[in-house]
């Protein structure tokens, strides 16, 4: 019987970043029965949520994210060190074939070190513009994983040879999709119905979820029902806020069944993260998108404007004001209920850019990088 490969996978925090990642072990358990994947991920509850399902061992970091405060910085300096006592003696123990960072904070530790220790590395980078970690890590990886071509233009010239245009994987259920009645019955929701989701992924989106609502006091909804992913810190009141309304909506903190969310989905009010424009795309769904406006490079702004230049999405600045929010998304996402041959037009063009195969495409860069 063949000794067991362990791959680690660094990173978490979010959906967005552990889902891609777990797309890409489950196309390496595929391709190799005998691979380990092991996720070192954060001490968030959504970690959690998101990795205990899969049956994937996971490993929690000390890691936090840097505040600008003396406490702050002495809770990710402590952080840091304890993180770096862990991955030292898990790649000891484990002695890992490859590293694959998932983005973000979680990762920085893990890949740095492993790649010091001569182990193959790669890091997703599936955002337009790369974030402060990934610009780190670019110099210590061998191979970086990107969604878009425009990723190029925001390299340094000696780490674009490193590029490989792979798509940001999914999950594997998602190019599966069941059938709408089927995933209509499962989300409690009427299959005759065009269903209008609104998402503000993983975490939710307080200001997403506050122009929707302030939008649907005067939108009419006729032939259509609503789909709302809150976020587990804002359902509750946002079905509160349905309830005032006399809206009917079916509101839900969080899922990890999108498969059935985008079986239903005619049209779509979305953040703009590499992944849910990963799952928008390779789904077909046309959507409007408000990027999280709070960013200092405004990476989900980049990612949005490739999807509008094609014609796949229409994207509404969020202005951090509920009511001025509310009057720019009302006019478009009424035009497009209305607008059945707009709906098809947009959907066939973010379908264009949809990458479906990106998981077994990054397996294949990450198993490339190791002899067996």
């Amino acid at each position: 019987m063949a000794e067991p490969i362990t791959i680690l996978f660094a990173g978490g925090g979010t959906g967005g970043h552990l889902y891609p990642g777990i797309a890409v072990a489950e196309q390496l358990r595929l391709r190799m029965p005998d691979a380990r994947p092991v996720f070192l991920c954060t001490r968030r509850e959504i970690d959690r949520v998101i990795l205990e399902p899969t049956g994937f061992e996971f490993i929690p970091q000390p890691i936090v994210p840097v505040v600008r405060s003396i406490g702050g910085l002495l809770r990710f300096w402590k952080g840091w060190r304890e993180t770096k006592d862990q991955v030292r003696a898990i790649l000891r123990e484990r002695s890992p074939a490859a590293v694959l960072g998932l983005g973000g904070y979680a990762a920085g530790v893990a890949v740095k070190m492993a790649a010091e220790r001569k182990i193959p590395t790669a890091i997703l980078n599936p955002d337009v513009i790369p974030g402060k970690a990934n610009q780190f890590l670019m110099r210590h990886t061998r191979a970086v994983c990107c969604q878009f071509e425009q990723t190029a233009e925001h390299v340094p010239g000696e780490y674009r040879s490193k590029l490989r245009m792979t798509g940001c994987p999914i999950r594997s259920e998602i190019n599966h999709r069941p059938d709408r009645a089927s995933a209509s019955a499962r989300l409690g929701l009427n299959p005759d119905l065009l269903t209008l989701v609104i998402t503000g992924a993983s975490l939710g989106a307080q200001t997403v979820n506050e122009a929707v609502l302030s939008m649907l006091v005067t939108l009419p909804t006729p032939g259509w029902q609503i789909l709302h992913l809150a976020g587990r810190d804002h359902a509750e009141t946002v079905r509160g806020e349905y309830e005032k309304l006399k809206v009917p909506a079916t509101v839900v903190d969080f899922t990890p069944a999108m498969a059935d969310v985008w079986a239903v989905a005619d049209l779509c009010i979305s953040r703009s993260g590499a992944s849910s424009c990963a799952e928008l795309t390779a789904c077909g769904v046309p959507s409007l998108l408000m990027p999280y406006p709070y960013h200092k490079d405004m990476h989900q702004r980049a990612n949005a404007q490739v999807l509008a230049d094609t014609g796949a999405a229409i994207l509404v600045d969020d202005e951090k004001n509920r009511e001025r929010n509310a009057a720019k998304l009302k006019p478009a996402v009424e035009e497009l209920m209305k607008n059945e041959s707009k709906r098809r037009e947009m959907a066939a063009a973010a379908a264009k850019l949809g990458k479906p195969d990106a998981a077994a495409a990054v397996a294949e860069v990450l198993s490339s990088l190791f002899s067996r």
